[in-house]
């Protein structure tokens, strides 16, 4: 795909990232930052020098479920809930690959919410990246476990009354070794915790907040998508060193804290299936005949 930087006389140049994305599938709303989201993510493989053969994006069903469709590598459209299961088959089948999951909120934490945690426990070497838009964006706007008090949406027309998920708690409560938040729009800090995790062992979790305007914010009264990022900024709490349970995302009360909040080291689930597996031969050497 090409692209122009300029008037009609300026020359025209490839995407940097045309040889790992598919261009043509970004089918995102406007002013959506799931496409931003995938960008980023194939620009920190771009640079550590991965190729399709080292790595493979995993997603769900939903708004951000199409974004494993935009990947030039390995890539799997799973059913809805299911990412996480089929990401640690994955890895477990070949321990070499850097798997990343790619997936929504409600994808990730109401269907999906058992595997989400399990996987945590268990530290599964896989990253999950969880946009987080606060609805089920694709399928008519519907509550989340995400969604803030208050909310209107398709199925809380006069305001949600459930207290949502803190993901970012419930990830560092299960077992993740690394978590972090970051607003969808702040790609710098984003591609660097993206980073971090691509080097890390055991399970990364990054919650991505990513308002949408679509299914949210019309029913929400707010004016448009420059009008919501604008807002969002505004409310956005960089903070260094805060505990995951004080990370708090209110964003009706205007507070979104987001930073690293769980960087820890710990033995990943592939590591200690190696160790038991050398245990177990020599046990089982131990007791050969020796004639």
């Amino acid at each position: 795909m090409l692209f122009q930087s300029g008037g009609e006389d300026c020359d025209r140049r490839e995407h940097p990232l045309t040889d790992m994305l598919n261009l043509h599938r970004f089918v995102f709303c406007p002013g959506c930052l799931i496409g931003t989201v995938i960008t980023s993510l194939a620009t920190c493989l771009k640079e550590a020098d991965l190729t399709a053969r080292d790595y493979a994006i995993v997603s769900g069903i939903g708004c951000t479920g199409r974004s494993s469709g935009c990947f030039k590598a390995p890539a799997f459209h799973t059913t809805h809930g299911r990412a996480i299961p089929f990401a640690t088959g994955l890895k477990l089948a070949n321990s070499r690959l850097k798997v990343f999951v790619l997936s929504g909120d409600g994808d990730i934490s109401a269907i999906g919410g058992n595997h989400f945690i399990h996987a945590a426990r268990r530290n599964i070497d896989i990253c999950v990246i969880c946009v987080n838009n606060s609805v089920y964006g694709m399928t008519g706007g519907q509550a989340a476990p995400t969604t803030q008090l208050g909310d209107i949406t398709s199925t809380t027309p006069y305001g949600n009354v459930e207290p949502p998920f803190n993901l970012v708690d419930l990830a560092a409560a299960s077992g993740a070794t690394y978590v972090a938040r970051w607003p969808g729009y702040d790609t710098l800090r984003l591609q660097k915790s993206l980073r971090k995790a691509l080097n890390r062992n055991g399970f990364s979790f990054i919650e991505v907040i990513v308002p949408c305007f679509t299914q949210y914010g019309r029913r929400n009264r707010k004016e448009g998508t420059i009008e919501m990022m604008e807002w969002l900024r505004a409310i956005v709490d960089l903070r260094v060193g805060c505990p995951p349970h004080e990370a708090v995302l209110e964003l009706n009360e205007g507070l979104a804290v987001c930073g690293e909040f769980v960087e820890r080291d710990g033995i990943g689930f592939v590591e200690k299936l190696q160790q038991l597996r050398e245990r177990v031969q020599v046990k089982a050497e131990g007791k050969k005949d020796p004639n």
